[in-house]
């Protein structure tokens, strides 16, 4: 690794925004190496944007993510900085990591179309479109620096390179940057094959680019004599590139005639027929490496003549031909490079690929404030895109739900969708989705959709597709009711039934929960006894009895307001009692548990409280659509108050609950 000075001058800093910067961070305790690295990702994107205040914010956000123990810079510290560098770092620091360590894990490729939502996601997350030039700078000079990390590591940097930042690269036309990301993942993916074709080239890469800029001296210097107005541009044939097109032609690298390339620009299709001329008279051609897609376009609409010759010292060299405006389509129109060869059209995509571009290369009319304003705030404004725990990315609409995602991944899902975690946290199936958000989705065994799902009102649903799957759920539902003969009419009226009293044990068995009875009751014969809803009296707290006409006795506490204001009206009912001295006495109670819903939650609960041999006799649960807050009351049978206090301890210690209270 390159170190630097350990001191940076101060007419160095005023020459350069990244020298400029790295005084600073030197001032504030940064090390030589870390200053380093970001030096470097300052120089290449002050190379390919041009913009100070970029600048310093990517190496302010190199350096903090570097060592984040170095303590924030002071308020003089930040001054010099500036507020713009500043807001821009942040920004970097809030885009953070996004890689894709933990979802690429296995170290394979995704799918091309995966892969091209993931980049359309760093788009919609990054925002503001100068942070993608930064960001794609940073990788690049982490991609130069992956063989200092050990073996995984660099392959999953390659992977990251290949699928994601190399891409990118190419749709904003930063074909430089595209060139080297693509050699340096080739290098650590494939490091047999990357050393092969590198040695087979047998020069180095300022030898082959001297060899083309002598080409292109000498082929505008014939054009001119010939009187064709022409623009000649070339470079070496990067290895990656030399490496697909052997592996696409099954070809030895002895038969690639494109190793060495260039293209010439002209204005009419006249002048293109007039160049190739031009190229010919000077070296001999190869017959068999010649294409005319002028004459005869390709089925995406590219044109262009495409001539192999033997150039200077016999070297292979291959000439493309074509006018301004064949240029302007092949590299930014219907027939772009990339788009023939990975696929797919998404118009919307497209212009808001334009927009950046024409941002990132000056264009007078996307360089003002209100026009960058408008960049940051629109791009991918209409759609988001959230991540799967697997990492898969699923494109929604603005404003799409967890319910929305479920769907969007499978109807299946959708339909046995019951909650949901975003960001691994318990949301409501409403819950407003934002690109990265990583979404969980809890189903249950059989589908259970509500119809209030399709409520505008509700809010559960934004995506038609969304909606047409689930209606078509409920048809599917509704023609198989309709298919089975209806149930038998029930008479209009039916006997009324008595209400059948029990008897006077089994009542009070009902109302303690088991065997004797918990309390002793002086003078009093076998009543039935209740336990009072009101105030919930356990074992051993001080109670008293209350006779109650038709329902036996009812025990409260001995201080419950409500046991006192009866006593008020009706003394005489008032009955002193104790707890029987009986351990085998059970009482009854009822404890209510609110958790965040999951599945087994429910089993969780019954298990720790069969492990504390408590008797359950009933649960009721209830579990809100909107917020998946999971409400479970719980009958059962205690000794006494401290093996109800202990219950509800060990209750409150299970994952997903946060509130276990007594029911009164």
């Amino acid at each position: 690794m390159r170190v630097i000075p350990t001191s940076t001058s101060q007419a160095d800093a005023q020459g350069s925004p990244t020298a400029a910067v790295l005084v600073v961070l030197e001032s504030a305790g940064y090390s030589a190496d870390v200053l380093a690295r970001a030096r470097e990702v300052g120089d290449e994107l002050q190379r390919l944007a041009g913009e100070p205040a970029l600048t310093a914010a990517a190496v302010l956000h190199v350096a903090r993510q570097a060592e984040p123990d170095v303590p924030v810079l002071t308020a003089a510290q930040r001054a010099q900085l500036g507020s713009p560098a500043l807001q821009l770092a942040a920004s970097l620091d809030r885009l953070g990591d996004f890689n894709l360590d933990a979802q690429w894990s296995t170290g394979k490729a995704l799918a091309s179309g995966q892969a091209e939502t993931l980049r359309k996601m760093l788009l919609a997350v990054v925002g503001d479109p100068r942070l993608v030039v930064a960001r794609l700078a940073e990788q690049l000079v982490r991609a130069r620096h992956a063989r200092e990390e050990a073996e995984p590591r660099r392959r999953q940097i390659a992977l990251e390179i290949q699928e994601l930042y190399a891409p990118l690269a190419n749709r904003l036309g930063i074909w430089s940057l595209k060139w080297e990301l693509e050699d340096l993942a080739f290098r650590e993916q494939h490091p047999a094959e990357y050393q092969q074709i590198k040695r087979a080239l047998s020069e180095k890469r300022r030898d082959r680019e001297r060899y083309i800029d002598e080409v292109k001296r000498v082929l505008a210097a014939e054009l001119q004599r010939a009187g064709v107005v022409a623009e000649v541009a070339g470079r070496p044939k990067h290895i990656y590139s030399i490496y697909r097109k052997m592996q696409r032609k099954q070809l030895a690298f002895e038969q690639m005639f494109d190793v060495r390339a260039v293209r010439i620009i002209v204005g009419t299709i006249a002048e293109c027929y007039a160049a190739l001329g031009v190229v010919h008279n000077l070296w001999p051609f190869l017959p068999s490496e010649f294409d005319d897609y002028i004459a005869t376009p390709k089925d995406n609409n590219y044109r262009s003549i495409h001539t192999a010759v033997s150039g200077p010292d016999g070297r292979p060299l291959e000439v493309q031909i074509r006018t301004r405006e064949m240029q302007d389509q092949a590299e930014l129109g219907v027939a772009a490079h990339w788009r023939y060869k990975e696929g797919g059209v998404d118009r919307r995509y497209d212009d808001k690929i334009q927009e950046v571009r024409a941002l990132l290369q000056g264009d007078s009319s996307a360089t003002d404030t209100d026009e960058l304003t408008r960049l940051s705030s629109g791009l991918f404004e209409d759609r988001i895109y959230a991540m799967t725990p697997k990492g898969e990315v699923v494109d929604l609409p603005t404003g799409g739900t967890p319910l929305d995602f479920a769907f969007h991944v499978h109807s299946d899902l959708g339909e046995r969708c019951r909650g949901a975690k975003v960001n691994g946290r318990i949301a409501p199936l409403n819950h407003t989705l934002h690109s990265g958000d990583v979404v969980e989705i809890i189903t249950g065994k059989q589908p259970a959709p509500s119809r209030d799902w399709l409520s505008a009102s509700g809010g559960y649903l934004i995506s038609s597709r969304s909606k047409s799957k689930l209606r078509a759920y409920f048809r599917r539902v509704d023609d198989a009711a309709a298919a089975h003969s209806p149930p038998a009419a029930q008479p209009a009226t039916a006997p009324a039934e008595r209400p059948v009293e029990p008897p006077r044990a089994t009542r009070a068995r009902k109302a303690i929960q088991g065997g004797r009875s918990p309390v002793e009751i002086d003078g009093v014969g076998d009543l039935p006894i209740t336990l009072a809803r009101c105030c919930a009296p356990v074992r051993p707290q001080p109670i008293r009895g209350y006779l109650t006409l038709g329902r036996g006795v009812t025990i409260h506490l001995a201080d419950c307001t409500g046991l006192a204001r009866m006593i008020r009206q009706k003394p005489q009912r008032l009955l002193q009692v104790e707890w029987a001295e009986s351990d085998s006495a059970r009482i009854a109670a009822r404890i209510q548990i609110e958790a965040f819903d999951r599945r087994g939650l429910l089993r969780d609960i019954s298990d720790l409280i069969a492990e504390e041999h408590v008797s359950i006799e009933g649960v009721s649960s209830h579990t809100d659509p909107d917020d998946r807050i999971a409400r479970f009351e719980v009958r059962l049978t205690v000794r006494d108050a401290a093996e109800l206090a202990k219950l509800q301890r060990r209750l409150a210690r299970i994952p997903n609950v946060f509130k276990v209270r007594r029911a009164r």
